[in-house]
């Protein structure tokens, strides 16, 4: 068993289930699955039974719960191998985690996470249940087949990718926050979203989120003739789906 941060393995296979837009000036964006997604998926080897099980899982809470309950399904399975990729608060490296429960070590839980992680995949969890089939697969087939069985739940997984905004707050007089606020709505920049507004009896501030920060603050200045004060607060994640 493992559990350590993610990084990139030796043999990892190249991308994976979907290949989110390139963008021009923005680092690679993480991919995760869709919040509340699970995949199953089954692949015979020889009359052994690989029963693939994958889900979002955001803690170890979330990741233990998909093994427990695989565990509760099959409790016949002589095996039920897991690997799961969980994100740290903060952004820091992914945690990553593989056991072989009871297979030969590095067989199991070192190629299912090497799947996860050269899919580029992150808040994922997956099990691998094994029904025996009388037939021994010996260690290279043992480690094609439980990543061929994690590739396979993997192609069924609705996933989302993962972009890091800047939170920001705008300032302003009421008359001129609800004009900034009508204009941010409105845009068709996908990138800025307004996700609070708060009145009060001075002047209202609008919580924002942008991919553009320098580009928002310009704009609430010509809309305000300079009036507005835009401050950056921090980093803010979005989900968005592969083709936005």
């Amino acid at each position: 068993m493992t559990g350590s941060p993610a990084g990139d393995p030796a043999g990892a296979p190249g991308a994976g289930p979907g290949t989110p837009r390139p963008d021009d000036d923005a680092p690679p964006a993480a991919l995760r699955p869709a919040r509340g997604a699970r995949a199953e998926s089954e692949l015979v080897e020889k009359r052994s039974r690989f029963l693939a099980y994958a889900a979002r899982a955001d803690t170890a809470e979330d990741a233990r719960a998909l093994l427990a309950a695989t565990r509760a399904e099959h409790p016949q399975a002589r095996h039920h191998c897991s690997a799961w990729i969980l994100p740290v608060d903060g952004g820091g490296p992914p945690v990553a985690h593989s056991s072989d429960d009871g297979e030969p070590s590095g067989t199991a839980g070192r190629p299912m996470l090497d799947r996860l992680s050269g899919a580029g995949l992150e808040a994922v969890a997956v099990v691998v249940v094994r029904y025996f089939g009388g037939t021994l697969l010996g260690t290279g087939g043992l480690v094609r087949a439980y990543g061929d069985a994690v590739g396979g739940v993997l192609a069924g997984l609705p996933l989302v990718r993962v972009r890091v905004l800047t939170r920001c707050t705008v300032a302003a007089d009421h008359a001129t926050g609800a004009r900034i606020e009508a204009e941010l709505r409105s845009s068709t920049a996908s990138l800025i979203s307004v996700l609070d507004v708060r009145w009060g009896p001075d002047g209202v501030e609008l919580d924002v989120t942008t991919d553009d920060p320098a580009g928002l603050d310009a704009r609430t200045a010509e809309l305000s003739a300079g009036a507005a004060r835009t401050t950056e607060i921090g980093p803010h994640e979005v989900e968005l789906t592969l083709d936005e």
